[in-house]
């Protein structure tokens, strides 16, 4: 997947704590930092993952179970952790929602209250999310939060890391797009169907997408771990959003396929509910303005040749 000369590797970071090591940005960059010698280790929810390079906690729950000493050393945690929003919203799968992000951040930030060398940065998921629906205008770090469910989670899950920012730890907020990879996320759920030549436009196809090739969003992760200045938010998106239409046409491109079957609006709505229209139907034409003049380069940036490179 990734060789060290494609990430920026550091010389000072060295040994890092990672939350979301299981999910599909957390492995990858997981990878990437061991091939690098960089020293992972792993917070686990589960007793018996827990060996050398794992320490235990259970961010489902109010009270801290990470101790202090445990945290000592580390040089940056990189803050993964968050259920999977491409599930219907229950009312129960909501808190489960807000507990993975906002709870677990806050149980993080606590700890280090306690702990006497303290990482130089935190480095917290966060996502597009939080600009909401926003038609055609361009969405930029300076644009103000939306509304709605994911835009209130997603406040909630930044302003609880100010705890750490509060300490004197420089935190970095990572607003993923949608992270596009042949092994897994978004991309992989739509590819049974585009390879079929059942694929199309989600509802009528002109809301904006805004994504980023998993390669870039782990280079981009390492660029802001390294660069002691850069802090608060940052858009992880490609330079050139797109339409669901044009990233359909290009999907079925690049599979040599037709895309001729749209998906209307009401079926996405009854299927998955209010989900639908905060994630597939929401249009969010982010730029990653702060990331680009702080001296960031995209490897991918235009849809068509992203995808030809991911699925050859």
């Amino acid at each position: 997947m990734f060789s060290p000369g494609e990430v920026v590797m550091g010389k000072r970071e060295r040994r890092i704590l990672l939350s979301g090591a299981s999910g599909l940005i957390g492995s990858a960059l997981h990878r990437a930092a061991q091939k690098d010698g960089i020293e992972v280790t792993t917070l686990v929810r589960r007793h018996h993952l827990v060996r050398a390079g794992a320490i235990y906690w259970n961010p489902r729950r109010q009270k801290n179970t990470i101790h202090p000493l445990e945290l000592e050393g580390f040089d940056a945690f990189v803050h993964l952790s968050g259920a999977n929003v491409g599930r219907r919203w229950t009312q129960k799968y909501r808190e489960d929602i807000v507990a993975s992000r906002v709870t677990s951040t806050e149980i993080l930030c606590e700890s280090l209250a306690g702990v006497r060398r303290r990482p130089r940065v935190l480095l917290c998921a966060s996502a597009v999310g939080i600009y909401g629906d926003r038609g055609d205008e361009v969405l930029v770090e300076e644009s103000a939060a939306g509304s709605g469910f994911l835009a209130e989670t997603c406040k909630a899950w930044e302003a609880a890391a100010k705890k750490a920012s509060d300490l004197g730890i420089r935190v970095v907020h990572l607003r993923f797009g949608v992270v596009l990879s042949r092994d897994g996320g978004a991309l992989r759920k739509m590819l049974p169907a585009f390879l079929l030549g059942l694929g199309g436009t989600l509802g009528t196809g002109r809301q904006w997408m805004s994504w980023i090739s998993l390669r870039d969003v782990v280079r981009a992760i390492f660029f802001l771990m390294e660069h002691d200045k850069l802090s608060g938010a940052f858009n992880l998106t490609s330079p050139n959003p797109v339409t669901n239409a044009t990233f359909a046409r290009e999907l079925a491109g690049a599979l040599h396929r037709p895309a001729i079957l749209p998906v209307p609006e009401g079926a996405l709505r009854l299927l998955l509910g209010e989900m639908a229209d905060e994630t597939l139907l929401a249009s969010e034409r982010v730029a990653p303005r702060r990331l680009t003049d702080s001296g960031f380069r995209f490897e991918d940036e235009e849809i068509g040749p992203a995808l030809k490179a991911l699925l050859r």
